[in-house]
């Protein structure tokens, strides 16, 4: 099943808790470094995660307010899986 982007957004939230490099979260929110890059430049953009270098690393770690978002992200998606019913089987006759 294909993840939409809220939810990637929430994983990558997740793995940069307690930091992560690049490769920690490419591996662990299952990405590519292709498609890494943009969701964590948003991230840095809107002030969720923070990148600060670790030796000749680069580590980033989830904000205040990115720890918030995910906690948003994953309240509602929880809530919308209580109020998905299973669709009905149509059976020809």
């Amino acid at each position: 099943m294909k993840r939409n982007r809220n939810e990637i957004i929430s994983e990558i939230l997740r793995v940069c808790m307690k930091g992560a490099s690049k490769t920690r979260v490419v591996y662990q929110a299952n990405l590519n470094f292709r498609t890494v890059n943009p969701y964590l430049e948003l991230l840095m953009k809107n002030d969720l995660i923070v990148a600060s270098n670790q030796g000749p690393r680069v580590v980033y770690e989830t904000t205040e307010k990115g720890t918030d978002l995910m906690k948003t992200i994953e309240q509602v998606h929880s809530t919308l899986i209580e109020y998905q019913e299973p669709v009905p089987s149509s059976t020809s006759a």
